[in-house]
């Protein structure tokens, strides 16, 4: 492993002032790619003449493309440079935005999307990069405005689609990610330094990558489609099965290689194992509580004696006070883990997530309630999205740090899948006899689906007390060639 000299003052406060911005725009450019087409689908299977099933695999593409690519450029950014590893990252996210604004073909939209998912590698080398180049003091700040930007890109990203639809077509969405990513690369590029820390006595592992591809493939697919299917279908339960297979194999590989992908005595420590959990839980609360609200906001007012009768614009402004929550999250989030420690934050996410989806299940008949909960829930997962990679960050080496952060923002894409496929399924199992040619869900439906979510946020905010944390907020975040003894992160049990 090497290490670049220790920056002089003034350095480190260039290094801040020009890497984070680089960084953040980054993380925005492929949180709007990816929730963007979300309210457009239906839109979408008209343009392009696909059934409604169908068309679900361009969100289903992009989430198994993330979910592969993620922890894959994590490690290869840990062994050979993290800044080499996020311009790849973005090229993936240009590469498959341009060709989506060239094509009007069903198939080869798919395709792009899948390229599009590569920019599911941001968050991690970007957490990486901030743990390497910005001062101590820094990287509490600079890791919660990046983590707390995949929910402000999220929730942008739906008002941002009605906006472009009210005055062009769906190209637009995908010009509007092209241009985000190119910029974004740009400044990478000249802001970014080269790394200081990379593991050279590392090594590939192509057994390992194949088979975590294969599982999680198996996984997000059968998730993923199991509405469409059903779910105790050949074919989904026969995935399913195969995902647990696969996943044993490479349990199996990973612990005999010299030089496993993902180091599965890192992943147990229990700082790492039950993040990941809250991971998951939070993904599923926060991609469940988007598809439901704005489901909900557009659902006509007339037949159904609920709902607003939105449009994607509407529905997207809406949502919008969860973008504003996430982004005042951050600087509070760091805040608090650099003078509690990060359970505190997490804990607050989960539980201001229950209270949104209580409030929401309780409380819909009028605007003023869904601004509201949007408000409360942007707030939340802001807070939890500071917590999870400094939890991460003081208990791995830095040098593991690429692909600790990125299996939990795999885990974070399963739980988002899973939790798009139950609200989907609790929502189309209720639904009401319209003399239209729409099936809407009851309001009953709706209600389940909230209370759904408030319980999944609430174990998600429980789940911080089974990880010990020592009062100190002091973290070791390197091995024998570097030790940072940094304010910001706090200590965890490892």
């Amino acid at each position: 492993m090497s290490e670049a000299p220790q920056p002089t003052t003034a350095a480190e406060k260039q290094s801040n002032a020009r890497v984070l911005p680089a960084l953040i725009l980054a993380m925005l450019s492929f949180s709007v790619v990816q929730t963007a087409v979300v309210p457009i689908l239906p839109s979408l299977a008209k343009e392009l003449d696909v059934s409604g099933s169908n068309i679900t695999w361009l969100m289903t593409a992009n989430l198994l493309s993330a979910a592969v690519l993620t922890p894959l450029l994590g490690r290869f950014g840990d062994l050979r440079g993290r800044k080499p590893m996020l311009l790849i990252s973005l090229a993936g996210l240009v590469a498959g935005s341009a060709l989506a604004v060239s094509t009007h073909s069903f198939t080869w939209l798919v395709v792009a999307r899948v390229l599009q998912g590569a920019g599911g590698g941001v968050m991690p080398l970007a957490i990486s990069i901030v743990r390497d180049e910005l001062p101590k003091q820094k990287v509490t700040g600079g890791v919660a405005a990046i983590s707390a930007s995949m929910g402000v890109g999220s929730g942008l990203g739906l008002v941002a689609t009605g906006l472009l639809l009210e005055h062009w077509n769906y190209k637009s969405i995908f010009w509007m990610g092209l241009i985000f990513g190119l910029i974004a690369v740009a400044l990478v590029a000249f802001r970014v330094p080269t790394d200081p820390v990379t593991d050279k006595e590392g090594g590939a592992d192509p057994l390992g990558a194949v088979t975590l591809a294969a599982w999680l493939s198996a996984l997000l697919v059968a998730v993923s489609q199991g509405n469409h299917w059903g779910w105790t279908s050949t074919k989904t339960l026969g995935l399913f099965a195969v995902a647990a297979v696969v996943a044993l194999v490479w349990g199996i590989i990973e612990t005999k290689v010299s030089h496993p992908l993902v180091d599965l005595k890192m992943m147990s420590r229990p700082a790492v194992a039950f993040t990941n959990l809250a991971g998951l839980l939070i993904g599923f609360g926060m991609y469940g509580s988007f598809m439901v609200i704005s489901n909900f906001a557009q659902t006509p007012e007339k037949y159904a004696h609920y709902g607003f009768t939105a449009t994607v614009l509407h529905a997207g402004v809406m949502l919008l006070p969860s973008a504003i929550g996430s982004m005042v999250a951050a600087p509070v989030g760091a805040l608090l883990i650099a003078r509690r420690g990060p359970r505190l934050p997490l804990v607050l996410g989960g539980v201001l997530g229950a209270v949104s989806m209580a409030y929401l299940a309780l409380r819909h008949s009028a605007e003023g309630d869904i601004y509201t909960a949007s408000a409360i829930f942007g707030l939340g997962i802001g807070l939890a999205f500071a917590a999870m990679p400094a939890f991460i960050n003081g208990a791995v080496p830095v040098e593991q740090s690429g692909i600790a952060n990125g299996m939990n923002s795999v885990l974070r894409t399963v739980g988002g899948a899973i939790g798009t496929a139950v609200m989907t399924a609790i929502l189309t199992g209720d639904v009401m006899k319209l003399p239209i040619p729409v099936l809407l869900p009851t309001l009953d439906a709706y209600k389940h689906a909230f209370w759904t979510t408030a319980v999944v946020c609430v174990i998600a905010g429980a789940v911080p007390f089974l990880i010990r944390t020592a009062k100190s907020a002091t973290a070791v975040v390197g091995g024998p060639a570097r030790q940072d003894s940094s304010p910001e992160l706090a200590k965890t049990d490892a």
